[in-house]
């Protein structure tokens, strides 16, 4: 078996190892592709991380929040409370999984015959996370202003107190959703994010109850409390089985009536008020359950690890995730490293769209088990597997871009840290190649 990054040099070598081919150093690197040019100069401002299409779905919001600003000239308080409401119904329910399995199904109907920019912009679905953000702020924002004109009115003091009391949630909420906070203290802003927002939901209805009680406020808010409440309401306690290959990682094998789409994820935990993590789902094709490729990447995932649980809680829907994008393109590169070979394999498995794996790990074999390793070089003999244990860590632009042209692939999608994901995604769009990866915004 030989990676066409290998194949690519006659003077290349390589180093089996229980029957996989892995690339040995340093034949294979001078082999490598040179990367092409930079686009011009406005098409890669384009692809600057600060204008990636999350951050121009937030702006869109805003923006035509301030056009119905602009529309209204003066709104009442009547406008101004409706503006609020909409705006974070928006941000609640773009969140749902239901919705976001809609927006990716809508997203990939679009047949390889388009052209391929089209597919290229549908691709980013998975930024939907914008119009969440754009949708806070702007309801933030509208409901402060409600909230002042209300109290210079003065007239009614409970809905006066319920709206200060909400603003400051509000603001709470918002304060520690930033990046600088969220990326420090993760566990801390997702507790605040789902108790605050708990709390908000109960305070909205206490401000509309207090208030008008339009139908329409009420009708938005039956269709936000819903939302809100409908993972929870497939809240269960599921059997696991624990497969431990390493000290590294373990395989949590399910096998509760559910076999999830190829592609999706399944929120756990332990402790179902306090942490949820979420994991790709891995099924194999005619057989039932999956499994979930867990790594040591923190304290509740070691924990996890080291005393394994013989129940967990799940909830939800098994949701979509970025690499569905896969069938928009007639070829892909699924570029992993690490336990980031978790959300690929259930692709490569699939196989619904021609692809080619270039993986990066520590001693793959030692690691995730023979079962494992032989698995992926079944369904992709020509994957390029580089033990980092032996080779050091490589040039993963380089390696992502040689097996995107000798593939003749049409995208890119990296599974791996937020730092090398950038590196992957941004090196490559900035040279017109479509590439896709996680953006955390969660």
């Amino acid at each position: 078996m030989t990676s066409s990054v290998e194949a690519s040099s006659a003077e290349s070598s390589s180093v089996e190892a229980g029957g996989a081919t892995y690339a040995a150093p340093p034949a294979p690197l001078a082999a490598l592709a040179e990367l092409p040019p930079l686009t011009s100069v406005p098409r890669r401002l384009l692809k600057h991380p600060r204008l990636m299409h999350y951050n121009r779905l937030a702006a869109l919001v805003v923006l035509a929040n301030v056009g119905f600003l602009a529309a209204s000239w003066a709104p009442n308080t009547e406008t101004i409370g409706y503006a609020s409401l909409v705006n974070l119904a928006l941000a609640v329910v773009v969140r749902q999984q239901y919705v976001i399995n809609l927006f990716f199904r809508l997203a990939t109907w679009a047949p390889t015959s388009w052209p391929l920019k089209a597919r290229w912009t549908l691709g980013k679905v998975y930024h939907f996370g914008g119009l969440h953000v754009g949708g806070a702020l702007a309801g933030a924002v509208w409901f402060l202003a409600g909230t002042v004109v209300a109290t210079v009115d003065g007239t009614n003091l409970p809905l006066i107190t319920a709206s200060w009391v909400l603003v400051a949630l509000l603001v709470v909420i918002v304060a520690t959703a930033l990046p600088p906070f969220r990326s420090r203290f993760h566990d801390h802003f997702e507790k605040i994010h789902r108790f605050g927002g708990w709390s908000g939901v109960a305070l909205f209805w206490t401000h509309t109850l207090l208030g008008a009680q339009k139908p329409f406020a009420l009708g938005v808010l039956a269709v936000v409390t819903f939302s809100v409440a409908l993972p929870w309401l497939r809240l269960r306690k599921v059997a696991v089985r624990i497969e431990r290959p390493s000290t590294h990682v373990v395989l949590a094998r399910f096998d509760h009536g559910v076999t999830p789409f190829a592609g999706s994820s399944t929120a756990i935990s332990r402790s179902p008020l306090t942490e949820w993590h979420s994991f790709a789902n891995v099924p194999s094709p005619g057989e039932p359950g999956f499994r979930l490729t867990i790594s040591r990447a923190g304290d509740w995932t070691g924990s996890f690890i080291d005393d394994a649980p013989p129940k967990v809680w799940v909830k939800g829907i098994t949701t979509a995730g970025v690499a569905n994008i896969e069938t928009l393109f007639s070829k892909v590169i699924y570029v992993a490293t690490g336990s980031g070979i978790g959300p690929c394999l259930p692709h490569l498995l699939a196989a619904e769209v021609p692809s080619r794996l270039v993986w990066a790990t520590r001693d793959p074999r030692r690691t995730y088990g023979d079962d494992l390793v032989d698995e992926i070089l079944a369904v992709q003999p020509n994957a390029l597997i580089w033990d980092t244990s032996q080779h050091g860590k490589p040039d993963m632009v380089r390696l992502a871009y040689t097996a995107y042209r000798d593939f003749g692939a049409e995208a890119v999608i990296c599974i791996s840290n937020k730092k090398l994901t950038w590196q992957v995604v941004h090196g490559l769009e900035r040279r017109g190649i479509p590439a896709y990866g996680a953006i955390w915004d969660s």
